[in-house]
């Protein structure tokens, strides 16, 4: 199984990484476990470094769930990011990954990195269904995934995301122009700085392990200054980024994010899947990667639609041969 999982883990890290692997277990030792060691070449120890940690722990994740290992909750560190691997309650290997400098290159004054833009994909309304979170996760991409607060599976797929080295952002119900499909609690214009912070609040506490936040619906919410200006405080004192969903071309959400100095960042292609189709969706991804190429650096958002899923395993590999380079929501937020 070390051997395997130290293989799997080689496949799987860019280059100038190393991967090490001792076989310390010893029937005398209970306490004692197999090392996995791995030196992450990556740009930076930040997000964008942990773009580089998803699939590494993905490609590791296939050999461990193959031999029924199951992993406990990760450390964090300067040091980098440890857990162990578990059979039967018994920890059978401690792994170890550390980031350390890749090419050395530097962010530009754009924030891409040189000569190379930056593409993050945003996928909306996890929280329902545990196998199709899974599916995503299959796609083996530094993918964000942004949950619903208050759903079936919203802890335990923000957990399991978190824990494969996605980053999770909370998919916020706000109110939309007409509210058709309303939410039974969403941010609504007229509310209270003391209920807005109480709602947010709740609906953090329902999807841990949240980098950041993104509107779901939100029309409606998004152009009310006032609400707004009530809520950027909260996101402010949790350290945790804004990515404008766009919904309408109404909103006030990004400007009112710096306004009240919370990183933000805003939805800045169309939609990948208005149109829940194949063919459409690879349409809108590669407009997608030729936008990044354009700007800089594009955030996309779609939804875990098969047709979606299929359209991001089809069309993605192309993105690194343009000089796109798949990055994290944090990434591209200012």
């Amino acid at each position: 199984m070390t051997r395997e999982l130290a293989a799997a883990g080689y496949s799987a890290v860019p280059q100038g990484s190393e991967v090490r692997s001792e076989l310390r277990a010893a029937d005398l030792h209970p306490e004692s476990t197999d090392l996995l060691d791995i030196k992450l070449a990556a740009d930076s120890a930040d997000a964008s470094g942990r773009a580089a940690v998803a699939p590494l722990l993905q490609a590791l994740g296939r050999v461990a769930t193959r031999h029924g290992l199951t992993q406990d909750a990760q450390s964090e560190s300067r040091e980098g990011i440890r857990f162990t691997y578990s059979h039967a309650g018994l920890a059978t290997h401690t792994v170890h990954i550390h980031l350390i400098g890749g090419s050395g290159s530097q962010e530009s004054s754009t924030g891409a990195a040189a000569g190379q833009a930056r593409l993050a994909i945003i996928l909306d309304d996890l929280g329902n269904d545990r196998t199709v979170a899974d599916a995503v996760f299959a796609l083996g991409y530094p993918l964000t995934i942004s949950v619903l607060p208050n759903r079936p599976h919203s802890v335990d797929i923000a957990e399991a995301a978190h824990r494969r080295g996605y980053q999770v952002m909370l998919h916020l119900p706000m109110e939309s122009v007409g509210n058709g499909k309303p939410e039974s609690q969403e941010l609504r214009p007229g509310m209270s700085a003391r209920e807005v912070s109480a709602l947010v609040n709740g609906f953090l506490r329902a999807v841990p392990d949240v980098a950041g936040v993104n509107n779901h619906q939100g029309s409606q919410s998004t152009a009310d200054a006032a609400l707004m200006a009530e809520l950027m405080p909260v996101l402010r004192d949790r350290k945790l980024f804004y990515i404008d969903s766009r919904t309408t071309a109404a909103t006030v959400a990004y400007d009112t994010a710096r306004k009240a100095g919370v990183r933000a960042a805003f939805r800045n292609v169309p939609f990948l899947d208005d149109v829940a189709e194949i063919s459409a969706v690879s349409k809108q991804l590669q407009r997608a990667i030729r936008d990044a190429q354009e700007k800089g650096g594009a955030v996309a958002i779609g939804h875990p639609h098969p047709a979606t899923l299929t359209a991001l395993r089809e069309v993605l590999p192309q993105a690194k041969s343009q000089g796109v380079r798949l990055v994290f929501a944090s990434d591209l937020v200012r």
